[in-house]
């Protein structure tokens, strides 16, 4: 069974989002995500500065079996981008949550984050 922490939002595309303070929040993809993808070998981010809109494709992640879109949840502008993961993207498979975090995400309203799905939802969607 997937682990959906009750304290983050969720996306249908398997992406969640935690508030970092000031209008931040810090980005990555579910357990759920990982655990379908398998052995992730690689993770191509973007840069600090980078503007994304909601649900813009922010970047890649390859598995052994497949590569993968990764989708901005929400509306904003880079601030910071786990480099960790360059030299160990396995970090994804081994903490979804915590070091396997990809990037922190300025919004552009604060007030999007309760548009995502919340633990409930996401449980419900993938059947959890």
């Amino acid at each position: 069974m997937a682990n959906v922490p009750d304290d983050l939002r969720y996306t249908a595309e398997h992406e969640w989002a935690r508030a970092a303070g000031a209008g931040v929040v810090e980005i990555g993809i579910t357990d759920y995500a990982q655990g379908e993808l398998g052995d992730i070998v690689f993770v191509n981010l973007p840069k600090p500065g980078d503007s994304f809109g909601a649900h813009q494709t922010f970047g890649t992640i390859e598995a052994v079996k497949a590569v993968s879109d990764l989708y901005c949840p929400l509306a904003g502008e880079v601030v910071a981008v786990n480099t960790a993961l360059d030299t160990d993207p396995a970090a994804v498979n081994r903490a979804p949550y915590g070091d396997g975090w990809m990037i922190k995400l300025k919004l552009d309203d604060p007030t999007q984050l309760g548009t995502l799905l919340e633990a409930a939802g996401y449980r419900w969607h993938v059947g959890a």
